[in-house]
């Protein structure tokens, strides 16, 4: 497999259960760049919160974002993967004010699909209850804001070649 390397700094987002941390890591090694899991930057507060069902607020999310946007400042022009829910504009915002050339992609599919994975999956704090409140919270990528959408349907393995595919039809961000 012939690596693609990008000086993009990607943002996997999408609500809890579309494959983030599978498919970043999978992302960054076909671009030939780091990758940097998003829920590592959370304070301790927001995995206790969350683990115990209680959705975070724009609050609880400002530093955690900005701890994301501080990785992908240090990244521009060298490339890099990070994975974060991002379902807000606000927070998109927030990432790109801090590392300006950020694209993002975004792991879109039905709601039935993603609660079917999530209960699926061993050893995260997010439960299956909050998602409900991750879809109500989610605003898609607008037509202004760089990035791609790709559907989570099928393997990691091909949901990452669409990300790939999907990716190399943007333009280079400026340096």
């Amino acid at each position: 497999m012939q690596l693609t390397r990008t000086p993009h700094v990607v943002v996997v987002m999408g609500v809890a259960g579309t494959g983030k941390t599978t498919i970043g890591p999978l992302l960054a090694a076909r671009l030939g760049v780091p990758y940097a899991e998003g829920d590592d930057f959370h304070p301790q507060a927001n995995i206790a919160k969350m683990t115990a069902g209680t959705p975070l607020t724009d609050e609880d999310r400002w530093p955690w974002l900005d701890a994301i946007g501080a990785w992908a400042h240090e990244r521009a022009g060298l490339g890099g993967v990070v994975s974060s829910s991002a379902l807000k504009r606000s927070y998109r915002d927030r990432l790109r004010a801090a590392a300006p050339g950020v694209v993002f992609v975004h792991l879109t599919g039905d709601r039935k699909l993603i609660e079917d994975r999530m209960s699926h999956r061993q050893g995260h704090f997010m439960p299956t209850a909050l998602l409900d409140s991750q879809f109500a919270t989610l605003q898609p990528l607008e037509a202004d804001e760089a990035g791609v959408a790709v559907d989570v349907s099928g393997g990691p393995e091909e949901i990452t070649e669409r990300a790939v595919a999907a990716l190399q039809g943007l333009a280079q961000p400026s340096q």
